[in-house]
């Protein structure tokens, strides 16, 4: 008999509770759903919610809410969305430290309880707690990833999508580097049904709409007032959640630990790689052009003065 595939979401504010319910609409495995125990009994409310949703989905799912950890003992795959918001007055840099202090306490306690699972790491700013997630782990670099590409992506395609009018199906983006106003929107590799998006619009409008992805989370920010975007990382945690778990092998762009890949080292970037049963599969290097190798070069060394707050 197939054992049952088993996931714990580790923070239940807005995107762990959304990515909780969606991996169970999806119907990936059952779910764990943590938080500190001061939220234990609205985490146990949420899931409890979630879990009496599923009769009517039509998904056969168990959800549980929890603040022990031992609860997610034997994760196939476990998600961290952990971590606070920058409020204001605060300083980048305490921000660094404050929620890496809270990824690395996280994933000690993850590993204590599930040493063969895989991490995928969406705490902000993500290179950087990726980075921690796995000094912290200890684990094979396929085996700790970082969710901001796929994102990134969806949000270029929507873009897209609304100025062609266009079904949002059939556009096919491409966003590397890191998660922020550095990212490397590839145009080049971009497409609608397989035609270049350079035959729908003009460079300056391409420009605008790479923009306008680059501060897509923002825009939602301003537009909130309070908090930040919720369903569309959820969205993303869950398809790279769906393509490990059920080894489909997407490729997808995730934060990876690059060992000479497009000539970095030791460096978490947001690449193309093939997700499958064991994590990051393979890396998929592209051939990019000097303004493009510039932009990813300007990227990587964003990701690596973050890196160095933590290291200090």
């Amino acid at each position: 008999m197939l054992k049952r595939k088993k996931i714990s979401v580790i923070g239940a504010g807005f995107t762990g509770a959304t990515t909780a319910f969606m991996l169970a609409m999806k119907e990936l495995g059952d779910v764990v759903l943590l938080d500190i125990p001061q939220m234990e009994n609205p985490t146990k409310g949420k899931a409890l919610d979630m879990l009496e949703a599923m009769p009517v989905i039509g998904s056969d799912v168990r959800i549980v809410g929890t603040a022990n950890y031992e609860d997610t003992a034997d994760s196939d795959l476990v998600i961290i969305t952990a971590g606070i918001a920058r409020k204001p007055g605060m300083s980048r840099d305490d921000l660094v430290n404050t929620n890496a202090g809270i990824v690395k306490s996280v994933t000690e306690q993850v590993v204590k309880y599930s040493p063969n699972t895989i991490l995928i790491v969406l705490s902000n700013p993500v290179d950087a707690m990726t980075y921690v997630a796995h000094k912290a782990s200890g684990f094979p670099k396929n085996r700790v990833i970082g969710q901001a590409g796929v994102l990134d992506t969806a949000r270029f395609n929507t873009f897209v999508a609304e100025e062609l009018g266009v079904s949002v199906e059939d556009v096919h983006g491409f966003v590397l580097g890191v998660h922020g106003d550095d990212m490397v929107p590839l145009v080049r590799y971009s497409n609608v049904a397989g035609v270049p998006l350079e035959k729908f619009l003009s460079k300056e409008r391409i420009e605008e709409i790479v923009q306008r992805t680059r501060t897509g989370g923002g825009e939602i920010v301003s537009l909130l007032g309070n908090g930040s975007a919720y369903y569309a990382p959820a969205a993303s945690l869950a398809q790279m959640a769906e393509s490990i778990l059920k080894d489909k092998r997407r490729l997808l762009p995730a934060i990876a630990l690059l060992e000479g890949e497009f000539g970095y080292d030791n460096l978490f970037l947001g690449v193309p790689t093939i997700l499958g049963a064991n994590g990051i599969e393979k890396i998929v290097e592209l051939e990019l052009l000097p303004e493009e190798k510039a932009a990813l070069d300007k990227s990587a060394e964003s990701v690596r003065k973050v890196i160095q707050v933590v290291q200090s």
